[in-house]
């Protein structure tokens, strides 16, 4: 009589050698085996999936926190200064992604009071207009940015610099800038005096221990100036930055210059994502070491199974058919330690705001001090084509560690496996 070769035996047996195995010593000892592998390929999967949602987190709250400061998208000349940035804001606004614009100064100089002595970004801004491209208006920690008004010569500070630099709400700094003034004496320092009206906090160290604020006008008359550097713009998606940036250039008329935000911070967005691929790469290898004890749990299996095989292929079974049942039994066991290790980890990284506190609480410690990392909180970003590509490679791991197996169980020669039976 001979076995109809369907996929329904294959599965059928493949299924009983997954589940076979808890009589004898040996097989309990090959499921125990099986056991293992699933639990390493779930635990791959499960640490793939939280590492990369927590990088992801990281990524997001740096980012979000330099966009706070930074604009969408930025337009300007060569030549430094924009003098019809109204008109460039109104073609701008054509774009429907173009939600804000507001002008701006930008330029570098030396902040001194007493004897302490700080390099620093300014920027020049309208506070009225500000807040359509940035929420530098909502870190204000003390002060106000209102008290930004022309021709009063007020500044506001980053934290960390008014901290460096000693200063409070109220307090005078000296603002140095790099251009010195050309007089019959020679060429002297260009310098005036700055009274802080507000200090602001990003979260970010860069920003809050470099940058200043001023008035867009104080600004031009600072660093001599005939108009404004450039025009900020704040889009509907940032994540369409550099696609608008691409439109705007065609748009707009002149010689201008447009930078997106992932431009600006070239470098720090590629190291991010080199670190994501290596960590993708080194974490994946435990679900290649599940794999390989997948190998030594099918080759066992095999082994044991070989009079099985015998009397399957005296039925009637291909040699096709045979491969087949290993195949789907390793195979099982890969797809469920990958259901297993999604599960766990999507559970895992959407409450790990809650987890880690309670970790902290247990154990009486902090991962993040607040006193020396500006995030005290580890952040998590579940994204879905993160786990689906982390799924997908399990699972073809775990196939592919079947091949071997199957392709000895089919070349077992009946007569030899049945001699000593």
């Amino acid at each position: 009589m001979s076995i109809v070769k369907n996929l329904s035996f294959e599965w059928l047996v493949g299924i009983r050698y997954t589940r076979a195995g808890r009589r004898s010593g040996r097989n309990s000892f090959i499921s125990f085996i099986s056991l293992i592998s699933m639990a390493g390929i779930a635990l791959g999967v499960a640490a793939l999936i939280v590492v990369l949602s927590v990088m992801n987190g990281f990524q997001k709250e740096v980012r979000d926190r330099m966009l706070s400061v930074l604009s969408h998208v930025e337009v300007f000349e060569p030549q430094g200064s924009l003098p019809d940035w109204q008109e460039t804001a109104r073609q701008a606004f054509k774009d429907k992604e173009v939600i804000g614009a507001a002008p701006y100064v930008s330029a570098q100089a030396i902040m001194t009071r007493n004897d302490t002595v700080r390099g620093i970004m300014v920027r020049g801004i309208l506070p009225a207009d500000e807040p359509q491209v940035s929420d530098v208006a909502k870190q204000i920690k003390e002060g106000s940015l209102d008290g930004l008004r022309t021709g009063e010569f007020n500044i506001v500070l980053g934290s960390e610099l008014a901290r460096a630099m000693g200063v409070f709400v109220g307090d005078k700094v000296t603002m140095i800038a790099p251009e010195g003034q050309v007089t019959p004496a020679g060429v002297i320092p260009r310098l005036k005096q700055f009274t802080v009206v507000g200090i602001f906090e990003a979260g970010h160290f860069e920003y809050d221990s470099s940058l200043a604020f001023i008035h867009i006008d104080d600004a031009m008359k600072m660093f001599k100036l005939p108009a404004p550097s450039g025009l900020r713009l704040k889009l509907e998606d940032m994540q369409r930055a550099p696609q608008v940036a691409e439109d705007l250039s065609r748009m707009l008329s002149g010689n201008l210059v447009i930078r997106d935000w992932s431009k600006q911070n070239r470098n720090w967005f590629a190291a991010v994502q080199t670190e994501k691929r290596m960590m993708f790469i080194i974490l994946t290898l435990i679900i290649a070491v599940a794999a390989f004890n997948l190998v030594s749990t099918l080759v066992m299996t095999v082994t044991d199974k070989q009079a099985d095989i015998a009397i399957l292929r005296t039925l009637g079974a291909s040699p096709g058919s045979i491969m087949k049942i290993f195949m789907i039994q390793g195979a099982l066991v890969g797809l469920i330690g990958t259901a297993i290790g999604v599960g766990g980890g999507v559970l895992v990284a959407d409450n790990i705001d809650v987890i880690v506190p309670f970790i902290e609480h247990l154990l009486h410690v902090q991962f993040l001090p607040r006193d020396v990392y500006l995030i005290s909180e580890l952040p998590s970003d579940l994204r879905w084509p993160d786990v689906w590509t982390i799924g997908g490679v399990s699972v073809v791991l775990a196939f592919l560690a079947t091949l071997y197996p199957s392709w000895w169980a089919a070349r077992v020669k009946p007569a030899e496996a049945l001699r000593y039976e």
